[in-house]
């Protein structure tokens, strides 16, 4: 084997321990998320390495005669970072785990080739995961754009589908007072218009229920048709059954039934039009975030303020936050740095988002900024059940995720480690305890090197 030519006759009783092993056209050799216990070379057939994300399992690469495989979960003591699945009736030479560190100790050209392709295999698999990892990010920032843009556009559609028939219903009852009313009753009309558009009127569904049975009651009185119908846009305005009394009392009686309903038209366009106006800033708020949090039509490195960068990404996150508290204690006097803005802006989403799996989306967060000397502090805590002891040493090793099989690549926190400390000269630190977990981000105020990108 290509992986043993180097060897010497006299050192290849390091391989004595080892065993041949069969796998069958189908079967699994390993799982990803399986603990590591042997090293192979495949002798002979073929098998298929895949990794899930996202709960995909996407191809790896085939394992040919000759291939080598489990030396990284071995050198990295961490779990299986794939799985592997028999194309065809294979064959392989199986090292344990204790046999395999004697077999690096024993034949240097071996170990030589082995970190050598470690280190290319790492490498691919890091290029790869890290475009997954972006890829993730875009759909969470997708996913909750979709969300919160949802509500609005349903909202103004619905409102502007409403509107044509109140325009109608205008157009109608101002030619059928045309040759009712003279000028000065028109005019009282719309000073009610105008006066009940300006009047909010927040009320509990019991209080509201009984207003509108009131004015019901009170414009069929009047000789008003169908004044049940007309009665929640009055109560919406805020204008009582006296008030409404009182403007028919200044009416000709065969007037008040359209005059009624122009005014509960108009009121209900001047609502219809807020409504609209509502929903479309909102709209144009979210597009604004979203542009602003993935920093386009601007240069990489610029003078940003941390503060806008994380309201952003609570904008971007808002679906997963809807049960969870967010407190902030931001220090507003911190100064703007010089940063590369979208990439902090992936940094914060892996933070937080981290803590609303830690408080499974319904516990408390924290955002907190302050300056310590000339560093801009930025801390995310929460309130979840920690990071237990035996892990927390592991949290910054490429692949390791506490997370399931599929539902994370083990390197947001890489990356983000990478993007504070290669790419602004800052580092992350954490401490963790059942109930309180904090997460700190220094970033000097004053950075100027920028390698490339992560």
């Amino acid at each position: 084997m290509p992986l043993f030519a180097g060897v010497a006759d006299g050192k290849l009783s390091c391989l004595d321990p080892g065993e041949v092993v069969h796998v069958d056209a189908g079967k699994i050799l390993v799982n990803e998320g399986d603990p590591v216990e042997s090293f192979y070379v495949v002798l002979e057939g073929e098998l298929r390495v895949s990794r899930n994300y996202s709960n995909q399992a996407i191809l790896m690469g085939v394992a040919k005669p000759g291939t080598f495989m489990g030396e990284l979960p071995l050198l990295l003591d961490s779990p299986t970072i794939a799985t592997v699945r028999a194309l065809k009736p294979s064959r392989l030479f199986r090292l344990g785990k204790d046999d395999f560190w004697q077999m690096l100790t024993a034949c240097p050209s071996v170990a030589n080739q082995i970190f050598r392709t470690m280190a290319t295999r790492v490498r691919n698999i890091e290029v790869y995961s890290q475009q997954r990892e972006k890829l993730a990010s875009l759909g969470t920032m997708a996913a909750g754009l979709a969300h919160e843009l949802n509500n609005p556009a349903t909202a103004a559609r619905r409102a502007s589908a409403h509107l044509r028939e109140v325009v109608e219903n205008i157009q109608s009852f101002a030619c059928q007072l045309h040759h009712l009313l003279n000028p000065d009753q028109w005019q009282l009309l719309i000073d009610a218009s105008e006066n009940g558009a300006a009047k909010p009127a927040p009320l509990d569904s019991v209080t509201r229920s009984d207003r509108e049975e009131e004015i019901a009651t009170r414009l069929e009185n009047h000789g008003v048709t169908d004044g049940w119908k007309l009665a929640p846009a009055f109560v919406n305005a805020g204008i009582d059954s006296e008030e409404l009394s009182t403007l028919a009392g200044k009416l000709p009686r065969e007037s008040l039934t359209p005059a009624f309903g122009w005014l509960e038209a108009s009121l209900s366009l001047n609502s219809l039009l807020n409504e609209i106006d509502g929903s479309t800033g909102r709209i144009s708020e979210l597009v604004k975030a979203v542009k602003a949090y993935s920093y386009m039509d601007k240069s990489p490195m610029q003078e940003v303020d941390i503060h806008e960068g994380i309201e952003n990404t609570l904008t971007i996150l808002g679906h997963k936050l809807k049960n969870v508290t967010v407190t902030r204690k931001f220090d507003r006097a911190i100064p703007r740095i010089m940063a590369h803005g979208g990439e902090l802006n992936q940094v914060w989403t892996n933070l937080i988002d981290n803590a609303i799996d830690a408080v499974k989306g319904t516990g408390k967060i924290c955002i907190a900024t302050f300056l310590d000397d000339d560093q801009v502090v930025v801390e995310i805590a929460d309130n979840g059940s920690g990071i237990p002891l035996e892990v927390q040493s592991h949290i910054f090793e490429p692949f390791y995720t506490t997370k399931g099989v599929g539902s994370g690549t083990g390197l947001g926190l890489v990356i983000s480690n990478r993007i504070v400390a290669d790419r602004h000269g800052g580092e992350i630190e954490f401490e963790s305890a059942p109930g309180d977990t904090r997460f700190k981000v220094r970033l000097p105020i004053k950075h100027t090197n920028s390698p490339s990108s992560v």
